[in-house]
């Protein structure tokens, strides 16, 4: 399997410049630099990013110029879980809503932040004060202007300061939102948080507003106008945008099909115009009638085992299980070769941060599998359930050739397909299974993907609790030295591939295919469609 050499210069933290890349990925397949020490003491004031970089790779773009104007189906396969950005859990809600929130800060194609509703900031040099300049012009999608005021609402909002209970666990370390002036706000956290500028990019929204999750209002490129359940989504463009020349679009509409079939004859059809995440053996099908674009994404995919659930609580069951499993087919078979074989939970898209050589850890090993089955007390196998969300083909295909796969050393595992609804309330939240199969997606900072492990996280759905690796991951997090950070995280993988939390299988390339007269798709380490940038060719 070829390591991707692609790159990505990510999350600039004043000085230090931390690399990219979810919430569970309640998402499927359908996702480095290093630098100094802390950002403390530091300003970062930049432009907002230029919307004209298209994807990493672009089969049949052309010499027509972009135009303004017009309408896109895009296919997605979920429904959102909330409209309300700060209750929303899901990646495939923010894949949509990405184009109507913004944070103070935005992500680009790169990974890198960006000042967005904030014209840049500054960190002090304890690290614990973080001063934010508001952008001038910036409007809501209600005509009104963002003020400090509604920076203060949004961030104590996040923080539960209303019910003691943070809506997002990060802001529980944040001590308090002080309005300096009607340009300036100033947060103070308890504890240094080295990871803590990837959390300015959760929404900006108006205070005195109670409809978020009925009729949301943003800052973003487009403007929310209607969600049917089970249908669609509809964004219109916002007109008063500060950033200039975008969006092209008028209207997009991401409709909501989980049945991948028919979602690839509605592209054929025209009824849609991009169909992302689209499985590479349909494209030879397709042939040279659509735009393509792919690269990689900064995703894992994983089975994972309730630890809290017997067999699976016995480290040799997991160890076990990992050597039975042949990832290297799987790639082949249900990714046509397109992925990067995975020993842990990170990407190598994460680059300075992502140890190596993990992934051949668990190579096939059914007589070693075996032993460790008979030790465990389970020599004859047992009957087990693999519960995978019904929407996401891929993972019920990688489902389908494990459980064949488990066989071979007696354990007869039974598939479950759930609907997506029912997987997030009983599976992701109830932690009400066996073993399941999903794709973690990307996020800005390596504690975001490595937090997801530590015994009192609210999203481990794992039930996995190790005290060794949970100090690892919260020395992490407050290590001003780069370098031992960057060392903290990779032993925590080592941990993790220890421990079998999981069976690591890959992150799969990430394959786009829309109508050729569209162009523009940018290609992002996160599970977001920025539809900003895709305009009509004339």
């Amino acid at each position: 399997m070829q390591k991707p050499a692609l790159k990505h210069v990510l999350l600039l933290i004043s000085v230090i410049v931390l690399i990219l890349m979810s919430a569970c990925g309640s998402s499927g397949n359908g996702g480095s630099e290093s630098g100094g020490n802390s950002g403390a003491g530091n300003t970062a004031t930049q432009k907002p990013e230029d919307n004209s970089t298209d994807g990493k790779e672009d089969k049949g773009s052309d010499e027509k110029k972009p135009s303004y104007g017009g309408e896109v189906v895009m296919v997605v396969p979920q429904d959102p879980d909330y409209l309300d950005p700060h209750m929303s859990a899901a990646s495939g809600t923010l894949e949509m809503m990405f184009n109507v929130f913004e944070g103070l800060l935005k992500s680009n194609e790169k990974g890198e932040l960006q000042p967005a509703v904030a014209s840049s900031y500054d960190i002090s040099e304890d690290g614990l004060t973080y001063t934010f300049k508001l952008r001038e012009g910036v409007k809501f999608h209600n005509g009104n202007d963002v003020t400090a005021e509604d920076v203060q609402y949004s961030i104590e909002r996040l923080m539960g300061k209303d019910t003691g209970q943070p809506l997002k666990t990060a802001f529980d370390n944040v001590e308090s939102v002080t309005i300096i002036d009607a340009h300036t706000v100033e947060l103070k956290l308890k504890q240094n948080d080295v990871s803590f500028l990837s959390f300015m990019t959760n929404a900006i929204l108006p205070a005195g507003y109670d409809k978020h999750n009925e009729a949301p209002i943003g800052t973003g490129p487009f403007k929310f106008v209607e969600y049917s359940p089970n249908q669609r989504v509809v964004i219109a463009k916002n007109e008063d945008y500060y950033v200039e020349g975008v969006p092209y679009l008028d209207k997009v509409e991401f409709r909501i099909m989980p049945d991948g079939e028919s979602s690839l004859l509605a592209l054929k059809a025209g009824d849609v115009d991009i169909y992302p995440r689209i499985g590479d053996e349909r494209i030879a099908e397709l042939g040279d009638e659509f735009r393509y674009v792919d690269g990689m994404q900064n995703m894992v995919q994983l089975m994972t085992m309730n630890i809290a659930r017997k067999p699976f609580d016995d480290v040799k069951v997991r160890q076990a299980i990992n050597y039975a499993v042949d990832v290297d087919s799987i790639i082949e078979l249900i990714a046509n070769g397109k992925g990067t074989k995975l020993g842990s939970n990170m990407s190598p898209v994460m680059d300075k941060y992502f140890q190596e050589d993990l992934e051949n850890t668990y190579n096939v090993n059914i007589e070693k599998a075996k032993e460790l089955l008979k030790e465990a007390g389970y020599e004859d196998g047992f009957t087990t359930t693999i519960s995978v969300p019904s929407n996401y083909k891929f993972h019920v295909d990688t489902a389908q050739v494990i459980a064949d796969q488990l066989s071979q050393v007696g354990i007869k595992a039974e598939i479950e397909m759930v609907e997506w609804a029912v997987w997030l309330e009983r599976i992701y939240k109830g932690r009400d299974y066996d073993m399941t199969i999903i794709g973690l997606t990307g996020k800005l900072d390596p504690h975001e993907v490595l937090v997801r492990y530590v015994s009192d996280y609210k999203a481990n759905f794992y039930n996995y609790v190790n005290p060794a690796y949970d100090k690892l991951i919260n020395d992490a997090k407050v290590e001003l030295d780069d370098s031992k950070r960057v060392e903290l995280y990779k032993e925590a993988q080592k941990i993790l591939t220890q421990d079998a939390v999981a069976v690591y299988i890959m992150d799969p390339n990430f394959t786009i295919a829309m109508d050729k007269a569209l162009d523009g798709y940018k290609l992002y380490p996160l599970y977001v469609q920025d539809m900003s940038s895709i305009h009509y060719l004339k």
